[in-house]
């Protein structure tokens, strides 16, 4: 097990903290780092795309997971998979789409690993019909604060303080998953304009099971009746024969597009208001009023920003805030009093996504409630940020919804009681689970969690 002191930011580059780094490669040594940790506990990281301070321990150990990365089982015909939690969502649709299977649910990006997925809850398009990751999760191994594993089965109360629960109560070692089934690699894609935000809410809640992915690209720059214009894209898994007789010869080819990384240096500034209104112009004019179903790579529909490595750059030293939130069906007017503050302060947010939720999962500090969220990013160094976002946090939990946490790099921990009910339980079992405070993180400090 290699050790080194190492300076850690989140996927939005804000607020770097210093750790001591360790790098398992088996279940033992990960052990030895959690019990040998020091007195500002440990936590563990995989691949660092939490945009937030979730997966940073200022003074502390932080247990990097990616080299407890096997893929133990695959069981085609169970539709099961058992693996590492360090391993990848990229790393299994190369494993799993060769045999006619997949992931059941991915976020925007394939490059988090299991453990992640399920410390963060991760949901995807399709959240209404699939619902979040841990839904999926049909059982973990995790190790406590002191040293032992536990094999940990959906419906306990530990299951439900680790899904979603942020690395707070172990760390998670392996999991078994369960898949879905597909007969391509390809998507079947629809887009669409809507005019406005309530276009736009029509367009995702007229979406059913014959297309059970769906988002929408909102146009935060946009003012007056155009405000929240979006473009909608809908897509399911492409069915055999959909495909041209040449695509049909390597239907499950798993290709994903790279382009060159995005430069180390980019001038602060570049991604400002005036780049950010041309894109999204251009976004809205070229997207068609209404495009029937047309093929589309699986990466290039569920995980478009994964193709400009290092994109998170783009925003330049000072970093990228990203912000998500949720709220209910029927906090519609909520969600409109949101999308015009941040039209009417023009923000540059150059990545607006607009999901629909169904039914919540089970994690006590999961983030999806049945209604909408929207998320974006924002550059670290605009002007009252601070001062917007917060507002927007009242805003949010006066229409009882809630601001995701593993996207969080900046909330006020007086608000975080308002927007998470089970916030009590997750605490006390923590207390009862982890008396010493094992597992600690930028954001648990942050939080008070």
């Amino acid at each position: 097990m290699s050790v080194d002191t190492v300076s850690m930011t989140g996927w939005g580059r804000t607020a770097p903290t210093t750790a001591l780094r360790f790098r398992p490669r088996t279940y033992e040594e990960a052990a030895i780092a959690v019990t040998g940790r020091g007195p500002r506990g440990v936590v563990a990281r995989g691949l660092g795309r939490a945009h937030g301070d979730a997966a940073q321990n200022a003074g502390g150990s932080v247990i990097d997971m990616s080299a407890l990365d096997r893929v133990h089982a695959i069981d085609p015909a169970a539709g099961t998979v058992v693996c590492d939690a360090g391993v990848s969502l990229h790393r299994l649709m190369e494993e799993l789409l060769p045999l006619g299977r997949f992931v059941p649910v991915t976020p925007s990006t394939r490059f988090v690993t299991v453990g992640g997925a399920i410390g963060a809850d991760v949901h995807g398009r399709n959240h209404p019909s699939a619902g979040s990751f841990t839904r999926h999760v049909r059982s973990l191994d995790l190790l406590t604060a002191d040293g032992t594993v536990r094999t940990v089965l959906p419906g306990t109360d530990l299951f439900d303080a680790t899904a979603g629960g942020l690395g707070l109560t172990g760390v998670i070692l392996s999991a078994t998953l369960a898949l879905r089934p597909v007969d391509t690699s390809l998507m079947s894609v629809e887009t669409e304009r809507a005019v406005d935000l309530d276009a736009a809410l029509a367009g995702l809640a007229a979406t059913d099971d014959r297309l059970p992915y769906a988002a929408a690209r909102i146009d935060l720059m946009a003012r007056g009746k155009a405000t929240g214009r979006a473009v909608l894209t809908r897509g399911e898994h492409a069915p055999l024969d959909a495909l041209p007789a040449r695509a049909r010869q390597a239907p499950l080819e798993f290709r994903p597009a790279r382009l060159p990384a995005a430069p180390a240096y980019v001038p602060e500034g570049l991604l400002g208001r005036t780049s950010a209104a041309l894109l999204a112009e251009l976004r809205f004019r070229g997207a068609r009023a209404a495009r029937a179903r047309r093929l589309q790579r699986l990466s290039a529909f569920l995980h478009p920003l994964d193709a400009l490595p290092g994109w998170n750059r783009l925003y330049g030293r000072g970093g990228f805030v990203q912000y998500r939130f949720a709220v209910g069906g029927g906090q519609e007017e909520a969600l409109h009093r949101v999308v015009r503050r941040l039209s009417l302060r023009r923000c540059p947010a150059f990545h607006a996504v607009l999901q629909r939720f169904g039914e919540g999962g089970s994690g006590w500090l999961s983030f999806p409630v049945p209604g909408w969220t929207l998320s974006f990013g924002l550059p670290a160094g605009l002007p009252g940020l601070a001062r917007l976002l917060d507002r927007l946090d009242d805003e949010v939990a006066a229409a009882g919804g809630r601001v995701c946490l593993a996207e969080d790099s900046r909330m006020r921990p007086e608000t975080l009681a308002a927007m998470y009910p089970r916030l009590a339980d997750f605490r006390a079992l923590r207390a009862e689970l982890d008396p010493d405070g094992a597992f600690r993180s930028d954001l648990s400090r942050r939080l008070a969690l």
